[in-house]
């Protein structure tokens, strides 16, 4: 069974909402609002404005993530993947889109540039302690395993 949970949304663009693009998606596609089109240059990156202000209840967050198409084809990808909505914010949504490919690329107004994905999350409570407990991987790390 497939949660829901109410999130309050006020769209100043004229873009449609956020929208699921297939019956199981995990992320909605979230679109730009530009009054004139952005050009990225290899490299570069800019702040994509959507119009889109939401209203998170506690204990969730919404992830912003590459969209997978954008990225092999044209090279773009959110840049602080993902990039991370708190409960409490209420400022404008906006995307860091890069262009980690090697032609300058376009972005206009009501383009898919992202999705956006709802997710529960913990907070943490810390423990202090003295030593944590003893694990077979241990410290091992950043490819100990091999890469087979």
């Amino acid at each position: 069974m497939i949660d829901k949970v109410e999130v309050k949304i006020v769209n100043k663009s004229t873009n449609e909402l956020p929208a699921y693009s297939t019956e199981h998606s995990a992320g909605m596609d979230l679109r730009a609002w530009l009054q004139e089109p952005v050009v990225l240059k290899p490299m570069e990156r800019a702040l994509i404005p959507t119009g889109v202000y939401i209203e998170l209840p506690p204990g969730y967050e919404c992830q912003i993530r590459p969209r997978s198409g954008m990225a092999l084809k044209r090279g773009l990808t959110v840049l602080n993947s993902p990039g991370t909505i708190d409960a409490d914010y209420r400022g404008e949504v906006c995307v860091i889109l890069a262009n980690l490919g090697n032609e300058s690329q376009v972005i206009e107004n009501g383009e898919r540039i992202c999705q956006m994905v709802v997710a529960r999350h913990s907070t943490a409570q810390w423990k202090l302690v003295q030593e944590l407990s003893v694990t077979q991987r241990g410290e091992g790390g950043f490819g100990h395993t091999g890469n087979k």
